[in-house]
């Protein structure tokens, strides 16, 4: 029944996209900020505090704050973007903009980690050999592209691996902040699973599903895997 289940199907396709979306932004983000954070400057500790900060913080809480940021007649980014630019930001009736809030919100939430993964990983790169590289001429995109990369390559793998399996049950920051609207257009599939397993109490069906969404998280990260290190599959 899952095979022809449309709602399953098109909740399963957007959170896919979603995952796309935002761990791809997260990691460029993340890996530009990590190296700004290997260079010294004034506030450095402060800001590195400040920045983590949002990790601790619960999902549904972050949900939350973002819907009253993003209310309408009174939230601030609203306020903002319709006096600067003339933007009526309504996240209740426009897809896009729904789509954007909730990448914002995502990216917000864990692009620090990303950074202060990969932070690690620049961090225990041994500095012998990009020396010796400087050393021989070689070009700064030559440096990333055959040492730094292929060196930091474990850290992105597993950083990569921990995003997308977080990523694909989004559900507690989502359901607060559109409540899987407008329609159905941010209804992600741990909103659809939970909505049809407490709502309507179709219990063995939610777990059929969460069984499927188990079983392609495994083979989104297997594929993952098998690009990242350039293995072909067996």
């Amino acid at each position: 029944e899952l095979v022809f289940d449309s709602p399953f199907l098109g909740a399963l396709s957007r959170t896919l996209l979603f995952s796309v979306l935002v761990v791809s932004i997260e990691l460029v983000l993340g890996f530009l900020l990590a190296l700004s954070l290997l260079k010294d400057f004034r506030g450095k500790t402060f800001f590195r505090t400040i920045y983590t900060l949002p990790i601790v913080v619960a999902p549904i809480a972050v949900g939350t704050t973002w819907r009253l940021m993003f209310a309408q007649g009174n939230g601030p980014i609203p306020f903002v973007l319709e006096k600067a630019l003339h933007w009526n930001v309504n996240t209740g009736t426009s897809t896009t903009q729904a789509w954007i809030a909730i990448i914002l919100m995502d990216v917000w939430h864990w692009t620090p980690f990303v950074t202060l993964t990969l932070l690690a990983g620049l961090l225990a790169i041994p500095k012998e050999p990009i020396e010796a590289a400087s050393v021989d001429g070689a070009s700064r995109f030559q440096m990333y592209r055959y040492l730094i990369f292929p060196m930091l390559m474990p850290v992105i793998l597993i950083t990569v691996f921990i995003r997308v399996m977080d990523s694909l049950r989004s559900m507690e920051d989502v359901y607060m902040l559109t409540n899987g609207g407008p329609g159905r257009s941010t209804t992600f599939v741990g909103l659809h699973i939970f909505r049809t397993v407490f709502a309507k109490q179709f219990y063995g069906y939610g777990s059929a599903m969460s069984l499927i969404v188990l079983y392609f998280t495994i083979v989104i990260c297997w594929l993952l895997f098998n690009a990242l290190t350039g293995k072909a599959s067996k």
